[in-house]
């Protein structure tokens, strides 16, 4: 799971996911959203690609890239046991909040 995360830490490559989330781009669609020269998205897209996290398709003299979901499974799996663990404290934290605040109320009807 580590090298998902230091895959993901990278900010181009998070801003290269999240422009896929849309759906299949070319890498000259790409450049334009991540600013950044086409040699550079080339090889952004490269670890992303080595590290499944998307599928190229040639199409022509193009390559069309799209997210690729196993990763974000796996990730989503893992995160699944921190979730109960946010939940659960949210939930008491909510509560506390309601409590206060019909305490407040109370106090200012008085």
């Amino acid at each position: 799971m580590a090298d998902a995360f230091q895959i993901l830490a990278d900010p181009t490559r998070r801003r290269l996911v999240e422009a896929l989330r849309q759906g299949e781009r070319s890498v000259n669609e790409l450049v334009d959203v991540v600013d950044i020269g086409q040699p550079g998205v080339s090889r952004q897209l490269g670890i992303l690609q080595d590290a499944s996290f998307v599928v190229v398709r040639p199409e022509g003299r193009r390559r069309l890239y799209r997210l690729s979901p196993g990763p974000f499974r796996d990730l989503d799996q893992w995160m699944e046991g921190y979730r109960g663990m946010w939940e659960e404290r949210l939930d008491r934290f909510s509560a506390e909040l309601e409590r206060r605040g019909r305490k407040k109320k109370k106090e200012n009807s008085k």
